[in-house]
């Protein structure tokens, strides 16, 4: 694309390759076909499909029939293998798992390329980049640091903006006051001031403010039971491939659990095992009482192609929505999701993937819910719009199940994390990604890749790291040993409340304190059971643990 204006140096010589949003691979025949095309007369031919198998593909494959990731991926090869001098790479991460995540950013780590990324993916960026450049409402601004510096500058700028567009407000009240009460003055010197005070109010309607970005607010359900879900048991497989197998798990209320795994581990599959959605074919699930669940699909099935956004979030059923029990208009609804008010009849069809996915949100969090289900709805979003996201998750009393590719995000906002072990097999890991990855000793690992008979190795996204036992995370340590003397303390506290609601008088003295006690004594009965059952949970976690 040529620029309006201003200049565009390339050093003679040096080689850039562009890695666009959406690679386009048709007219090749294979994947191996497409990334040598990608290759100069002066490079290395065998770096094709040398790329290709670190990447997990093996060069047969025939790009027609290639998922979102493999193409990905396949994209990924073509820019590599040349070993450029610069490459700019857009969006990199989308449509791929945890395991090509991690392995691009190994192969990225290695090469001597310079990088430009653009990416939605907060780890990532942190990991990879050493400046970073704010493309703003038409400015960019830069930093010589990496993206873990960047909110903490960006939240500094915006507030030194706020501040200023405070004084320039003020400077007008005043120039304003002085036009209407002042004193006569010279003609001239006042025809001076008022076009003055035109321009300063030119300039004030002209600064444009930070973006508008997501308002979400969540619909709430009454509490759910406090057991939630209980599989005991349970297997699944499809034509032959076990996807789920012997899994036993209990959910209680107000758990965040993430599932992660390569794309085809089934986490779409466990999810709806265990939401009940799907029948299994030994075991058994059991949802607990009052659940009200809320979905968000990773294929935004639930989508009508020809309905209009205002459809799709009211239901057809007229012009409101209802969200936290309050009624409001499904324009100022949209507002809420960056929607403007020309869009509502617009149809769903042809809507961006990132507003699909907001239009997603806005009809999972509107319905009312104890039980969110949420399968890749990190896709497409935005920084800013994640970021709300989370805060929304950190405050929502209910359950959270979410499948993630996204490690920041997991790592922000699940207590626990239910990992991929391969054979259909599953294992609970307490933390976020992070502190699965330290307990675990590896991150996500991709499956091999079966070459064709030409070649007679297998091929891997990630090499396989060394696996660790199982132990204790440092919460439940502190747990295991400080939780007899907190039981304890609940148990005199219990006693002590209850002798002195066994005053039969008291009631007739003093009915507001009678009132209290019994309120303080089921409160101090219903921690006494959590405690209890936190302990004898960990309790038989360490003697699993210890043989």
């Amino acid at each position: 694309m040529q620029p309006d204006r201003g200049i565009r140096f390339v050093q003679p010589g040096a080689t850039v390759r562009y890695l666009p949003q959406e690679p386009d691979l048709s007219g090749f025949s294979t994947t191996l076909a497409f990334v040598e095309a990608g290759l100069g007369p002066g490079d290395d031919p065998y770096r094709a499909r040398y790329t290709l198998e670190r990447l997990g593909l093996t060069g047969e494959e025939d790009p027609a029939g290639l998922s979102g990731g493999e193409a990905r991926r396949a994209a990924l090869a073509r820019v590599l293998a040349p070993e450029p001098d610069v490459l700019l790479l857009d969006e990199p991460t989308n449509h791929l798992d945890l395991p090509a995540i991690e392995g691009l950013e190994a192969e990225l780590k290695g090469v001597r390329s310079s990088l430009v990324l653009i990416s939605h993916d907060r780890r990532f960026l942190e990991n990879l980049s050493a400046a970073t450049v704010w493309l703003d409402r038409g400015l960019t601004r830069r930093i010589e640091r990496g993206f873990a510096h960047f909110e903490p500058w960006r939240d500094a700028v915006l507030e030194e903006e706020e501040r200023e567009r405070h004084k320039l407000g003020r400077k007008i009240e005043r120039e304003a006051d002085w036009l209407r009460y002042g004193v006569t003055a010279r003609r001239t010197r006042n025809e001076r001031r008022l076009r003055a005070l035109h321009a300063l109010r030119k300039e004030h309607r002209e600064q444009r403010r930070a973006a508008g970005s997501v308002r979400i607010t969540l619909s709430e359900a009454e509490l759910s039971g406090k057991l939630v879900i209980e599989a005991q048991g349970l297997s699944k497989a499809f034509g032959g491939r076990t996807v789920v197998k012997d899994l036993s798990l209990r959910i209680l209320r107000g758990d965040r659990l993430g599932i992660v795994g390569p794309n085809g581990a089934g986490k779409t599959t466990l999810l709806n095992l265990l939401t009940g959605a799907l029948p299994p074919d030994s075991g058994t699930v059991r949802l607990g009482t009052n659940l009200q669940i809320a979905t968000l699909d990773q294929r935004r099935e639930a989508l009508d192609p020809e309905a209009t956004v205002a459809d799709a979030l009211t239901g057809g059923g007229g012009d409101w929505v209802e969200i936290a029990g309050a009624r409001k208009h499904v324009v100022g609804y949209m507002r809420d999701f960056l929607f403007g008010p020309e869009q509502a009849r617009t149809p769903v069809r042809v809507l961006s993937g990132g507003e699909r996915n907001r239009l997603m949100l806005a009809r999972a969090l509107a319905q009312p819910s104890n039980l969110l289900v949420l399968d890749e709805p990190t896709n497409d979003l935005d920084l800013e719009t994640l970021e709300l996201l989370q805060e929304m998750l950190a405050d929502y009393p209910g359950t959270v199940l979410l499948v993630s590719h996204d490690r920041d995000f997991l790592d922000r906002t699940v207590g626990s994390v239910l990992v991929s072990e391969g054979e259909g097999r599953w294992i609970e890991y307490a933390g976020g990604y992070g502190d699965m990855v330290a307990q675990r000793g590896r991150g996500v690992v991709a499956p091999a890749v079966t070459k064709t008979p030409t070649a007679k190795r297998k091929a891997t996204a990630l090499p396989v790291a060394f696996a660790i036992k199982r132990k204790l995370s440092f919460n439940e340590q502190h747990d295991l040993r400080t939780l007899p003397e907190r039981i304890a303390a609940l148990e005199q506290r219990v006693g002590n409340l209850s002798e002195r609601l066994a005053d039969h008088t008291l009631y007739s003295r003093d009915s507001a304190m009678f009132q209290r006690l019994s309120a303080a004594l089921s409160e101090a009965q219903g921690e006494l059971a959590a405690a209890e059952d936190r302990w004898l949970e960990l309790e038989v976690l360490r003697e699993e643990i210890e043989g």
